[in-house]
């Protein structure tokens, strides 16, 4: 799994990056969250494990952000706290999107643990989002069935969900095979 690192420690980034690159994933480390930022929003990652007190951008704004970026795969963010965290201090961080939290400091299975959980939540909200893309049709009528079980044309559903318009025409085999041949005035 690839996985961002946002650290401001040296120390502390070298140890939890060793640690996960021996477990065999694929690691990038930011030295603060403002670096982190631009290392997912120029290329998403799906797992990152982030301080909380960094300068520049603190683990909580990271996780905003990644959090209210558009068209992202879901990302798992574990943050990284002091034992004493008081609950207000938790409670800001879930409603900023967090999933998980480290404390430090840090224990290599307890960070294997979280990141078995991370993989398993990522391959759901792969799955999930494969089933979301498939679109139900009526076989006969070929209908769309929309989020709110309306059954509406194909071209009216795709141009609701995408903006696309379209222009119509008919084929030559259609033609052929729905078109009736009048014979013009004065043959019979």
């Amino acid at each position: 799994m690839r996985i961002l690192i946002a650290e401001d420690d040296p120390v502390s980034a070298k140890v939890l990056q060793f640690t996960l690159e021996t477990s065999g994933h694929e690691v990038l480390v930011a030295e603060h969250g403002a670096e982190a930022w631009a290392i997912f929003n120029a290329n998403p990652i799906r797992c990152i494990i982030s301080d909380w007190m960094m300068p520049e951008m603190d683990g909580i704004e990271l996780c905003r952000r990644v959090r209210s970026r558009p068209k992202t795969d879901y990302t798992y963010f574990i943050l990284l706290t002091a034992i004493y965290t008081g609950r207000d201090n938790l409670k800001s961080a879930m409603d900023a999107g967090v999933d998980d939290f480290l404390t430090k400091p840090l224990d290599r299975e307890s960070i294997m643990m979280r990141l078995k959980v991370a993989q398993r939540i990522i391959e759901f909200t792969i799955q999930i989002k494969q089933l979301k893309d498939l679109i139900p049709i009526c076989m006969y009528c070929k209908k769309v069935r929309n989020d709110e079980n309306f059954w509406q044309g194909v071209e009216s559903y795709i141009a609701q969900q995408t903006g696309s318009n379209f222009s119509h025409g008919i084929c030559p085999d259609c033609f052929t095979k729905h078109s009736r041949v009048l014979p013009m005035p004065g043959e019979v």
